[in-house]
C-alpha cells in the first residue's frame, strides 16, 4: 500500500545583496528567527530565516552574483506583492514594524478577508502583513 501524498514548501528563495544586511532586517525589524547560517565556501552561505512559531516554511537568502540576479533584488515578483506574512496580532506587529522603520506603501485597511497593509522589505519587495478575519474570531 502506498503512502498518502504529503508535501509542503520547505524554503522560498529570496535574492539579496548582502547576507548580513538581510539577516539584520528580518531579525530586528520583522522579528524573524535565524534558523541556519552555514558557510558553504567561496562566499556562499546557507541562510534560512522564519517567522517565530511558523509552520516550517523558511526564507532562504540567495546572494545575487550575476547581473541578472542583481536586477531581481527587490523585484522578485515584478512589483506585485511577493509574500504574505500572516499574524495573530496585526496591530502589535504593525506598530513594532513601524517603530523599527519598515516602509509601508499604505495605511492599514480592513477588508472582508482581514486586516492588511502592504510593506516593503529592505530591498523593496512588497509584502502583505495580514491578520485574517477567520483568525480574529
Amino acid at each position: 500500500m502506498s503512502q498518502p501524498l504529503k508535501q509542503q514548501i520547505g524554503n522560498i528563495s529570496i535574492v539579496v545583496d548582502d547576507y548580513d544586511d538581510a539577516i539584520e532586517f528580518y531579525i530586528e525589524k520583522l522579528q524573524f528567527v535565524l534558523i541556519n547560517d552555514i558557510a558553504l565556501g567561496e562566499g556562499k552561505r546557507w541562510v534560512e530565516v522564519s517567522p517565530p512559531n511558523s509552520n516550517g516554511t523558511h526564507l532562504l537568502f540567495s546572494k545575487a552574483n550575476t547581473d541578472e540576479q542583481k536586477r531581481a533584488v527587490g523585484n522578485q515578483s515584478g512589483g506585485r506583492v511577493f509574500l504574505f506574512l500572516h499574524t495573530n496580532d496585526f496591530w502589535r506587529d504593525y506598530e513594532h514594524m513601524k517603530a523599527s522603520g519598515v516602509v509601508f506603501d499604505e495605511e492599514p485597511r480592513v477588508e472582508e478577508y482581514g486586516t492588511v497593509v502592504v510593506f516593503q522589505d529592505l530591498y523593496g519587495n512588497k509584502w502583505d502583513l495580514l491578520q485574517s478575519s477567520a483568525a480574529s474570531e
